[in-house]
Order: C-alpha cells, then structure tokens, then sequence
C-alpha cells in the first residue's frame, strides 16, 4: 500500500512530461483527422481491437474470442505489430516461429488456433498486402492493438476499457496511462467495459453508460474475467487448484491485479513473483522460479503463470517436464445476457462487408 502511494505520488511528479505527450498526441490525431496524415483501408473486413491505456484491457482474451467466434466460417488471420520481438519487420508464424521471433501474444493465438494465419508488422500498411500475398484466401483481418495507429482504417473498432481504471477517470502518460486522447472513443463502433464484478447491477452499468457518453452510433457492452481450468504448459493435462494448494503466482504482465483476486480466492496460499510487463525470461528467473518452489513447505504445490507468460517460458523445453509448471487461461465473459447481441455485430458485419464486395 506504501509502495503504491510513493509511485502515484512520482507520477503526479511527472505531470510536465505528460502535458508534453498529451500536446504530441493532439497535434497528430488533430493531423489525421484533417487528412493531412493518410488513412488507408482494404477491400476485406478489418476488424480492430484496442484501447487508449497502456495495456491491462484484455485485448488479447477478445482477440480470441473473435477468433473463436469467426473461424469456424471464415478464413481468418490476426496482424500485431508484435512488441518486444527479437526481429523487425513482417513475420507470418509458421511450426518453427518462436515468441522471440513474433512477441508472446501473436505467439499465444499461434499456438492455440494452428489452423489461422498468424502475422506481425510494424507498418502495417505494408504487412497487409504481404499477408494477402501468403494467404490469399483470407476473408478476415482482427488487428491487434489498432486505435493508435491510424494509418489502417479499420471497418469495426473495438475498444477495451478496464472498468477498474476507465478512461474518463485516467490522465495522459506517464502520470496516468491513456497513451492516446480521451476523445479518440469515438473512432470505435462498439466500446467494452472489461474486468467487470459478476455483480455488477443494472443501476451502475447505466452510470458508466452516462460517464462514457457513447454517440447515438455506439454499442456498450460490459464483462467480467472467466478463468479456465489451469493446464501444464507441455504436457497440457488440467489441474485442481484447491483449498490446499500452494501457488508460486509467477506474472509478466501490465495488470495482475485480477489474478492475484483471483488466487486469494481459490488457493491455499500464494506467492508472487512479478515481472514486468512482457519480460523475456532468463535462465536465472526459471531456476529462482525452482528455488522458490522447492521452499515451500506444502505437498500439493504449483507455478501458475498466464497464457501470455506461458510463451515465454515455452524456450526452456523439456526442463519444464519435471516441473508443476501451469497456465491460468482467461476468457471474456458478457455480462447482462448479451453476448449474442455482440456476436451478431460481429458475424453481420464480416457477412455484409463480403455480401458487398462480391
């Protein structure tokens, strides 16, 4: 509780540098929205995720479920700028890419959905056509992490909001979060409030609905985090995390908040080791990892780390054999029974934009 006075109390310190951003980020959507900077857009649905804070949204659990909800009818391909790989320029995952070669979250949807193509490019007015050019059959693009870059314009925005830190409540970088102006809400068609509580009433959702003020034009909705059944990083067999299990909690990324909730709920006993946001594990981390897992006095003991961590430490192979090491999967769950109104903006508007282009 200290430690976080102390750094919100620095951030304010900051306020200078984040009146610099804020005017920087201005000019430049003031610069787009004039058409002196370019926007292009393609003959194919685009579909955009993202949000105007710096990562903590769950934008990579919504990916999946528009992948999830899509792949089954359409041939579909996702295109992340890919942050902290190892290479630059445009990627397409094949069976050897690792998540030093694309980044851990197109890593991620990679090693669960084999079946879509998979591609990273930081100019992604360029990665584009080359990914048509490897797969020509595709009839979908879900951009991950989209509204910053307005270079692409895509046909149906959506943006993410941690219902913890929204963006109306939020300031500009680095004394707050937002990495782009509060105002640029209204380039998305639908916005979601994520990390919602299960209980939350009716009464407070139209409280939200009235601070975000959407135009006529957008659709709200809202979720909460649903946890999967914990699965062994190789092998894949599912764990029981009970009452008597202690949980060495090991995190990479921007808001583990939820999931420390989430421990206190349901195990023994945590303990956490935290990383920051996308840390490349070394050596040195996995075998403090063992030291700190073999100190703990319970039988019944684990590593549990996230989907997006889990990639990460893939590179470490068959030393992982012998360990408890488990990931936690997270998915969006829609609150006030209206999951079928959002998959039917989705599915409408991937079908009319084919029906059009036929």
């Amino acid at each position: 509780m200290l430690s976080g006075f102390f750094l919100k109390s620095f951030r304010i310190l900051l306020l200078p540098f984040a009146l610099l951003f804020w005017l920087g980020i201005a000019i430049r959507s003031w610069l787009y929205n004039k058409n002196i900077l370019k926007t292009s857009s393609f003959g194919l649905p685009l579909i955009g995720v993202g949000n105007l804070s710096a990562g903590g949204t769950g934008k990579s659990p919504m990916v999946e479920y528009l992948i999830r909800l899509l792949k089954n009818e359409y041939q579909i391909a996702t295109l992340s700028r890919g942050y902290m790989r190892k290479t630059k320029g445009y990627a397409l995952a094949n069976e050897n890419t690792t998540a030093l070669d694309i980044g851990d979250e197109p890593m991620q949807f990679h090693l669960k959905f084999p079946d879509i193509s998979v591609a990273v490019g930081e100019q992604r007015i360029e990665a584009i056509p080359q990914l048509l050019h490897d797969r020509p059959g595709t009839q979908c693009i879900i951009l991950d992490d989209v509204l910053q870059h307005r270079a692409i314009k895509a046909g149906l925005n959506i943006l993410l909001t941690d219902y913890n830190n929204l963006f109306t409540r939020d300031f500009y970088l680095p004394t707050g979060d937002l990495r782009d102006l509060k105002s640029n809400y209204k380039l998305a068609e639908i916005i979601i409030v994520t990390k919602c509580k299960l209980d939350l009433s009716v009464g407070e959702k139209l409280k939200i609905i009235r601070e975000i003020k959407p135009l006529p034009s957008q659709k709200i909705f809202f979720t909460s985090i649903e946890y999967g059944q914990p699965y062994h990083l190789l092998s894949k067999a599912v764990k029981e995390i009970s009452a008597e299990t202690e949980v060495l909690l090991v995190t990479g990324i921007a808001n583990p908040r939820p999931l420390k909730k989430k421990m206190e709920a349901i195990s023994k006993e945590y303990h956490l080791m935290q990383f920051g946001d996308h840390h490349i594990f070394s050596v040195d981390d996995l075998n403090e990892m063992k030291t700190k897992l073999a100190a703990l006095p319970s039988s019944d003991k684990v590593i549990l780390t996230t989907e997006k961590d889990g990639v990460r430490l893939f590179k470490f192979g068959d030393e992982l054999n012998s360990l408890p090491i488990y990931v936690l999967p997270i998915a969006h769950r829609f609150l006030f029974d209206e999951g079928a109104a959002f998959d039917n903006i989705i599915l409408q508007f991937v079908k009319n934009f084919n029906k059009t282009t036929d």
